[in-house]
């Protein structure tokens, strides 16, 4: 932690040094999915743009809290205080329990994430699980006057909060700006102006998701848990509060509005938001109904997809673009992501088979502006375009040293596996080998391993046929193996292969 680290606040818009309030102690809150369909690529940019900044700050030394929800109840169909809850209306489709819609896609929601080479949170709170939460919040609002009931509802006074704090600091917009923007919604009956927003909503007779409340037999309004569920495991006040660029209004905004509502002031210091994954120059969405799911994707079962990709072809491509930039989805964004991963891969590899040279013309000095470097990217903000490029310049290095056009220090050998490593594996999370055999075919690691030692195996045999000038049985195991899409490649020092399907 001697070098400083800087991190884009929403807040304030702009870098900031990054100032823990209990050093070396981090509180991190994410908003995680909502679980009534499969996740998306839309889902995979903040799940891995904050694998990436929890993997960083405990690599630095930060002992990190890192919360990421579950919600399984009360989002609303259309992000708003209108509608039927998302899961209850797949439940209700499908015939089956809303929490057995709710587990399921969950499951597959961590079957996903767990592909993608993404750490699991330290806590992960379902909203269900924090009714009680909830509505202690709802009732220290009421307590503070800045909500009221209706029907049985409870809503939050946006116009009455925004004469004692302002409304909209997150998000820049006005309460002007946001009445002008309401729709004529179902319920706005029940409240005093159209920008309040639901704190708990009272439940109609065909509603399934409900619980008893002092003031209705109902459920919690979408922004309450986030906020419950941040304050009882990270404290009044903590660190970072993430999550897509979407949510800052209205979600993040009304989050902000509730906290200071109900304690006076504001919970979080760093609010960090990856931007949008787009397709056609859309946002990606359910709502939109333009998405393609994470299992689409490792199958290759969508009409806009050439063919299948593989979970470490996805993250690689998202982390190509820094995590505010917009990221336009296209299968020749994506066959370029692979071949650049690939590339990364056969240099890994490559460098576990160079042999140093003393006086060699790559020394310590290289690798070390090498290391620094990547560091100066990762410390600006969670840069990784940059690192990548950064270990793009180490494989030419590496390419170079394997033709035999430049050597290696024994010393700079091993610090340059070591930082290679660190940085493409450690940091930034990829698997080595897992560019196109891995997740295309659903193969672990321990699969993967076993799948590799036997083409090894064979190639070993060829060798052997060809010492023995056996160059038909030579010639056909090579051929064989052409065929299933394996290039094998003759060194000075045996043979290299990889699969190109």
């Amino acid at each position: 932690m001697e070098q400083a680290l800087y991190v884009y606040n929403t807040l304030t818009r702009k870098k900031e040094v990054f100032r823990p309030l209990h050093a070396p102690h981090v509180g991190m809150y994410v908003c995680g999915p909502t679980v009534y369909g499969d996740a998306h690529l839309g889902h995979a940019r903040p799940a891995i743009t904050f694998d990436i900044i929890f993997r960083f700050l405990q690599h630095i030394g930060y002992k990190v809290r890192y919360v990421r929800n579950i919600t399984d109840v009360g989002h609303l169909e259309h992000d708003a205080d209108e509608g039927e809850d998302k899961i209850a209306k797949k439940a209700r489709l499908e015939q089956l329990e809303p929490m057995e819609v709710a587990q399921y896609y969950t499951n597959r929601f961590h079957e996903a994430m767990d592909a993608l080479g993404c750490l699991p949170p330290s806590i992960e709170p379902h909203a269900t699980g924090h009714i009680i939460e909830q509505q202690q919040l709802v009732q220290q609002i009421l307590d503070n006057g800045f909500a009221y009931e209706s029907n049985g509802s409870i809503y939050f006074d946006v116009e009455k909060y925004n004469k004692v704090h302002k409304y909209g600091i997150l998000s820049g917009r006005s309460l002007e700006n946001v009445k002008d923007a309401s729709r004529d919604l179902a319920g706005v009956g029940e409240k005093h102006n159209q920008a309040d927003f639901a704190l708990w909503k009272a439940a109609q007779p065909e509603h399934i998701m409900r619980w008893p409340s002092p003031w209705s037999d109902g459920f919690p309004g979408w922004h309450c848990e986030c906020t419950a569920m941040g304050r009882k495991y990270l404290g009044a006040h903590f660190d970072i509060h993430g999550g897509g660029m979407d949510l800052v209004f209205p979600h993040h905004e009304c989050e902000i509005a509730q906290a200071v509502a109900s304690q006076g002031d504001q919970m979080v210091t760093y609010w960090i938001h990856n931007n949008m994954i787009t397709i056609e120059g859309q946002k990606m969405g359910k709502s939109l109904g333009n998405f393609i799911t994470l299992p689409q994707f490792f199958s290759g079962d969508h009409p806009k997809l050439d063919r299948a990709y593989s979970p470490m072809t996805i993250r690689f491509f998202i982390l190509q673009a820094h995590y505010r930039s917009t990221v336009d989805f296209s299968n020749d964004a994506l066959q370029a992501a692979e071949k650049g991963l690939e590339r990364l891969l056969d240099a890994w590899k490559a460098l576990q088979s160079i042999q140093p040279t003393d006086g060699g013309s790559v020394g310590i000095d290289f690798v070390n502006t090498l290391k620094q470097q990547c560091y100066d990217a990762m410390y600006d903000d969670f840069n990784t375009p940059i690192v990548i490029s950064h270990l793009f310049d180490a494989t030419k290095t590496i390419n170079s040293i394997v033709d035999k056009k430049e050597t290696i220090t024994p010393d700079a050998l091993e610090a340059l596996k070591e930082v290679f490593k660190l940085f493409a594996f450690d940091l930034l999370g990829l698997k080595a080998g897992a560019a196109s055999v891995a997740a295309a075919g659903g193969m672990n690691d321990a699969r993967e391993e076993a799948f590799g030692k036997v083409v090894d195996m064979l190639l070993e045999q060829r060798a052997k046929a060809k010492a023995n000038k056996d160059w038909a049985t030579s010639d056909m195991i090579r051929d064989n193996l052409a065929a299933l899409g394996f290039e094998v490649k003759d060194t000075k020092d045996g043979f290299t292969w990889k699969l190109n399907k």
